[in-house]
Parts: C-alpha cells; structure tokens; sequence
C-alpha cells in the first residue's frame, strides 16, 4: 500500500510542477494522453475477451 501511496504522491508532484511550468495547456493535454491510454486499455481487454469467448 506504500508503494502506491509513493506513486501517487509523485504522480501529483509531477502533475503539479507540470501545470506549474506548461499552464492549463500541458493539464489539457494529459488529460488527453490519459484518456487515449484508458481507450486503449479498454479495447484490448475487449479483444481478448472476445478471442475468449471464439475459443470456447
């Protein structure tokens, strides 16, 4: 659990100097980044899932 406590402390570290020095654009921009990640993320879980499921 400290492990991810450290991660996310200095995933907010790392957010906040970024907004600090870049402006809203680079905090747009993330946001952007992340949800791309999230996307992708989602849509090979859904692949697999259905490579499962022809399996079968």
């Amino acid at each position: 659990m400290n492990y991810q406590l450290d991660q996310h402390a200095r995933d907010l570290a790392i957010t906040a100097l970024c907004l600090r020095v870049f402006g809203p654009t680079a905090l747009a921009a993330l946001r952007r980044v992340a949800a791309v990640g999230v996307r992708t993320g989602v849509s090979e879980l859904q692949r697999r899932r259905h490579c499962q499921e022809n399996e079968r």
